[in-house]
Formats: C-alpha cells, structure tokens, sequence
C-alpha cells in the first residue's frame, strides 16, 4: 500500500468514526485542507499515525473537542476587507431600511468578530433596534467566544483601522471598553444577537431572513458540499434577500447560481433574482 492510499484509507475510516461516535460528517471536506489539518493533529498529540487517532477519538471527547477546534480554525478580525462592510453599509442597508423587521443570519460566525462589526454598522446607521442577528457556528468552544465579546488588546488598533476604512462614523473606543491585556465590547451590541449551535452539514433553514453572511467557510468544503449549504442559504432568504460570501467563493459553478443577481460583485454580494 502505496503511502498516498495509506493517508486516504486511514483518514476515511477516521472520519467514519467521527461520524458514527459524534454524528459530525466532514466526508465532504475541501481534501488537502482536511488532511492538512488532521496530520497536524497528529503532530501536536505526538501520534505515530492517523490510525492512533481513531481510539482517541471514540473513546475521548475532550480529544475530539482538539479536532473540532482543529477544523474550525478561521482567519478573521473585526470589519475584515473593509471596503466590503462599506458596502454593506451604503448599498445593502439602504435596501433593508425599507423593511419593519430585518433578520440577519452570519452562518459559520467562528469567534464574532464580523457579527459584532455587523451590529456596529447596524447601529450608526439606526437599524439595530429593529434587527434579530443570528450568529451560528459548529463548534461550541467558538461560540463562547463570540458570546463573551472579549477580545485581545493588541487587535484594537487594527479593528480601528478596519472600522474607519469601512465607513465607521463614530469613534471605535465608544464600543469597548479596556481592561487589563482585553478589550470587552459593549453589552449593548449583543442585546439583538442570538448565538446558537448550527451544522451546515447536517442542519435546517434560518427562515425569513433579508441577509446572510457567510464569509470564507465554502472554501473549505467541496462542491456537492457547497451546493447543499448554498442551496440551504437560498431557502433561509426571503425574496430580494442578500448572500454575502468571501472574496475567493462564488455562486458561479453551483446549482444556485441563476436563482441570484451579482448585486455588487466584487465584494461577493449576490441577491435573490427577481425571475425566481
């Protein structure tokens, strides 16, 4: 048995186990960025093989809590790509002013940062009070963190800078408050959040929602995974409604693909079509 054959073999019988023990199913993983990840693991628990991983997995779920946060390691700050949140903020908004209720769903939301950016926005721009945000992710290690609002000190210069960029018309101290090496946002922005445990893998519709935001996950899963979550999106949004994915997504090669118009495209901002 060749060594490539031996790392596939094993990976999928490790991934087999996750699923009958845990019921995640990462069988449709992006593959390099899963192997990647899983031979890190590996590394890390000082294992001799992927095989050695799999009495780990069933038989301890503090180790299968290391995968989970293993797989859900994103890259992600406050007002990331600034020059999307502005666009968000002058060209989306303007449509969601015209709604009583706006409900907002960042699927795959990992530590908050760009939910509690959302609300920032919502905020200065008088639509915070009447907007419900959702902020979903798999991994419950990352929702507490969203959930806390507590970030490292260090990241505020670079939210300030990511907030001004964007269009921010206030100053970004009034949205925190330092303490100690932290910066803890303020209690108000969370009054309109809901954090929840959600699987896009396995998992149903948010319904009724006017946006979704779902930045950099795709890339991670492969193609008939990616139609499942996207067509999940097209049936959460209500007519006219908003998807939002990352610089590097699109709804080009998907079976969704004509059910949305390329609202603003080079921030990957699409909208339900009118002819669906």
């Amino acid at each position: 048995m060749n060594k490539a054959y031996s790392l596939e073999f094993e990976v999928n019988m490790l991934l087999e186990a996750i699923l009958f023990r845990y019921g995640y199913d990462f069988r449709h993983y992006a593959r390099a960025s899963l192997e990647r990840r899983v031979l890190n693991r590996v590394q890390l628990s000082e294992l001799n093989s992927v095989s050695d991983m799999i009495p780990k997995i069933m038989h301890d779920p503090s180790f299968f809590n290391l995968f989970l946060k293993d797989m859900s390691i994103t890259v992600t700050e406050m007002f990331r790509d600034p020059f999307v949140f502005k666009k968000i903020r002058e060209s989306v908004f303007t449509q969601l002013k015209t709604y009583s209720r706006v409900n907002i769903w960042h699927a795959g939301c990992a530590t908050g940062e760009e939910v509690y950016s959302m609300a920032i926005m919502l905020k200065e721009e008088g639509l915070l009070k009447r907007t419900q945000i959702y902020a979903t992710d798999f991994n419950n290690h990352s929702l507490e963190i969203a959930a806390k609002g507590i970030y490292p000190a260090g990241k505020i210069k670079l939210f300030t800078e990511n907030y001004l960029n964007s269009g921010g018309t206030k100053s970004f101290a009034d949205y925190y408050q330092a303490k100690y090496e932290c910066a803890k946002l303020t209690e108000s922005l969370k009054e309109h959040i809901t954090f929840a445990n959600h699987n896009l893998i396995k998992d149903q519709v948010f319904a009724q929602m006017h946006l979704v935001m779902c930045r950099n996950v795709l890339i991670y899963f492969d193609q008939n995974l990616q139609n499942r979550v996207l067509n999940l999106f097209e049936q959460s949004l209500i007519h006219r409604g908003f998807l939002i994915l990352g610089d590097k997504e699109s709804l080009d090669f998907s079976t969704v693909k004509d059910s949305f118009d390329k609202y603003q495209y080079p921030e990957r901002i699409y909208r339900r079509s009118a002819y669906v």
